[in-house]
């Protein structure tokens, strides 16, 4: 519909007037629009900072923590209330660690672009053996129904069997029908998916079932500007229990722990 020019005051109140009930009507969400949570922080924990974070997951009081880089890639366990590392083991020198996810007394961690995925032995951290992977890993958790849930790097989630690793089907994750891209690391809480979108402050919550969002994480200012300086992007997302998260990125400093709650 075109409203014309307003040449006249009469015309030019009653344009104001369509165009501000328009403007309101684009800006407040529909009855299916996706809610919009931001975190609220109820504690801060040091993270080591020269840690490039790919995964993260809290499983029997532990916190664990898959790094990447070339030479610098690990598998660690981390005080959840302290951030200090308790144990750590490296990945061969030549490969770049991705996500990990803890399934009994296993711990399976992906590697980036080298086409293969570790499973570890939770009590000795020990590498049992290694698996092929097609295609990029990203990130990784566990789902409600024992399922491996994988990104990698696209706007799709893959399925594995949490023994052989096999893959056992996907699904496209979209927002209002529009793909979402570069999924990151995951995290699996309540049946639900959670996701960091890479080179963002954003976290969606996926169905696992039909790839749909059901929420949207803002992240923004989490971390404030004075602790930016030599970071990387947001990326670690942990259950923490008792309905709150431990959030945190690639080389920060900080660790949240946070509650999602309505934005704004």
């Amino acid at each position: 519909m075109s409203l014309g020019p307003c040449t006249t005051l009469g015309r030019a109140l009653v344009c104001a007037a369509v165009l501000a009930m328009a403007g309101c009507a684009a800006a407040s969400p529909g009855p299916g629009a996706v809610p919009v949570l931001r975190p609220e922080v109820v504690a801060e924990v040091p993270h080591d900072p020269t840690a490039f974070t790919q995964g993260f997951e809290i499983a029997d009081g532990v916190l664990y923590e898959g790094t990447g880089l070339v030479g610098a890639s690990q598998l660690r366990e981390l005080d959840p209330s302290t951030g200090a590392v308790l144990r750590s083991a490296p990945l061969p020198d030549d490969v770049f660690g991705e996500g990990i996810t803890v399934v009994g007394d296993r711990i399976w961690q992906l590697t980036w672009q080298d086409g293969v995925a570790y499973e570890w032995d939770r009590a000795s951290l020990t590498r049992i053996r290694e698996v092929p992977l097609a295609g990029e890993g990203w990130g990784l958790c566990t789902g409600d129904d024992g399922r491996l849930v994988r990104s990698d790097g696209t706007s799709r989630l893959r399925f594995h069997d949490p023994v052989t690793f096999a893959e056992t089907g996907s699904v496209d994750v979209a927002q209002d029908g529009v793909p979402v891209s570069q999924l990151n690391e995951l995290e699996c809480v309540d049946g639900q998916v959670y996701a960091n979108v890479w080179r963002t402050d954003r976290i969606v919550r996926v169905d696992p079932a039909d790839g749909r969002v059901t929420a949207v994480v803002d992240a923004t200012g989490l971390l404030d500007p004075g602790q930016r300086a030599g970071t990387d992007v947001l990326n670690g997302i942990a259950d923490a229990g008792g309905g709150e998260l431990l959030l945190t990125g690639k080389l920060w400093p900080t660790t949240f722990r946070v509650r999602l709650v309505p934005a704004g």
